[in-house]
């Protein structure tokens, strides 16, 4: 009898305490992708701008932010994760996968920021600079306004996918939705409705993301 209670306890169905469970894991999710997006965007600005400025570090940045660009996320994620503790400094997952989402989403944004720069027509420099603009103050003016207008769309889908992409750090044994939805299977046997839920919980945090953008790119075209 107590190994039949002990099942049924197991194998039990979705209830709402799991609800709670997955929203928690939900803000872990949240938690992770803003640090992540907000910390590399603000690298990848700077990161493209490095790339253009001269060809040596294009050449030399460039083929750094090749590297986490090319190479899948989750080899990424298991090679940081795994090397820590191999030179004697146990990290946590949740901090591994940060550091790592960080450098990821700084080398796309860094692609960004470069074609933004770049989309600025000679013709709008030479016009600020002959209005006696230091090169700092053409680059704050105008490059980076007009810049930004342009790549606004090309940035939103880098965050979109990084907040996906933060799924992957389940591997490392970071509670976020997946981690939490795998968990949730396990016990339940109820997949349809878990990850029907999953899904809408990742609705809700790329939709502000998406519906924010696209305001923006509305207002800005009668600017």
């Amino acid at each position: 009898m107590s190994s039949d209670a002990s099942a049924i306890q197991f194998f039990s169905g979705f209830q709402v305490n799991d609800l709670w469970f997955l929203a928690e894991a939900a803000g872990g999710t949240l938690l992770i992708s803003a640090i992540a997006i907000s910390v590399g965007t603000f690298f990848g600005c700077l990161f493209g701008w490095a790339l253009t400025a001269s060809r040596w570090t294009s050449l030399t940045l460039g083929s750094v932010l090749d590297v986490f660009r090319s190479v899948p996320l989750i080899i990424q994620l298991l090679l940081f994760f795994n090397f820590f503790p191999i030179i004697g400094l146990p990290i946590d997952p949740f901090a591994a996968g940060s550091i790592v989402l960080i450098f990821y989403t700084s080398a796309l944004v860094a692609q960004v920021a470069r074609g933004g720069i770049e989309a600025v027509p000679a013709s709008m420099r030479r016009a600020s600079r002959s209005l006696g603009m230091t090169y700092w103050q053409d680059m704050r003016y105008v490059v980076w306004p007009v810049g930004l207008r342009a790549v606004l769309p090309a940035w939103a889908g880098v965050a979109l996918g990084v907040l996906k992409d933060s799924a992957l750090v389940s591997v490392l044994g970071y509670l976020e939705l997946l981690r939490a939805s795998q968990i949730l299977i396990t016990r339940t046997q109820e997949p349809f409705i878990i990850l029907s839920i999953v899904g809408l919980f990742y609705f809700a945090l790329s939709y502000p993301i998406s519906k924010t953008t696209a305001k923006l790119e509305q207002r800005w075209q009668y600017d």
